[in-house]
């Protein structure tokens, strides 16, 4: 049986794919702010899953988390960041982007880097990060969110190239999301909100292959594409 983590697992795309790695026999921790929301996951298959319960932008603790959580387990296959932020601020609240910074970035950061020295010293394993589209180019209404996406982006290909480098069995998996039919969703006039266990489906399929970069749905490529390709001065209009 293989062991899995899913940092995020309370909600979204996070608390689906905790439901299908079970389905696939694994046996999955689970971690999040709500207590409440891990547990009514636990209930769902109790013998599947252990709950670890901690915030992210808690950094001091999160090693730790990690560490019993993992030796309960009884080891680590797959570790998923799933938990992130993603907060509409077209007044620019200081408060708002350091949240998002304190979340997506900092936690990020301590969450990858554990993940990747746990998985050098055992040879083998794969980090899984959900990063968003977003992160190919920046945004008025959410600056700081967009821009952490892409930090996400560029520290994945970070260690994805060390990994390459020391000729290890660690494979960096990039999860770039479009608008998944989840709380993230935000925003009026969205355009192809793709549904939750579709895209869910999608991640697992990459997950399996071992890919290094997937876009969920696969549509989505083709508007990071495009968005890459505009002009500034045509995007700055936007």
């Amino acid at each position: 049986m293989k062991r899995a983590i899913i940092i995020g697992a309370t909600s979204g795309m996070g608390r689906e794919l905790a439901l299908l790695l079970v389905a696939n026999n694994y046996k999955v921790g689970i971690t999040g702010r709500r207590l409440h929301l891990l547990e009514a996951l636990k209930n769902e298959n109790p013998s599947a899953f252990i709950i670890s319960n901690f915030d992210i932008k808690n950094t001091c603790a999160v090693l730790q988390n990690l560490n019993d959580l993992t030796t309960t387990l009884g080891g680590l296959d797959v570790l998923v960041i799933s938990a992130g932020i993603g907060d509409i601020n077209i007044a620019l609240d200081i408060t708002t982007e350091h949240n998002t910074i304190n979340t997506n970035v900092a936690g990020f950061t301590t969450i990858a880097t554990w993940a990747f020295n746990y998985f050098t010293n055992q040879r083998y394993g794969q980090l899984v990060a959900i990063t968003s589209v977003g992160g190919i180019r920046g945004s008025r209404h959410a600056p700081a969110y967009n821009a952490s996406k892409a930090y996400q982006i560029n520290y994945l290909e970070g260690l994805r190239q060390k990994a390459t480098q020391q000729k290890s069995g660690i494979h960096i998996t990039d999860v770039r999301a479009g608008f998944v039919n989840t709380e993230m969703a935000k925003g009026d006039g969205l355009f192809w909100v793709m549904p939750l266990h579709k895209a869910v489906t999608q991640i697992y399929s990459a997950i399996k292959a071992k890919k290094h970069v997937v876009y969920v749905t696969k549509r989505w490529r083709l508007i990071a594409i495009i968005v890459k390709l505009l002009p500034r001065y045509i995007y700055n209009k936007l």
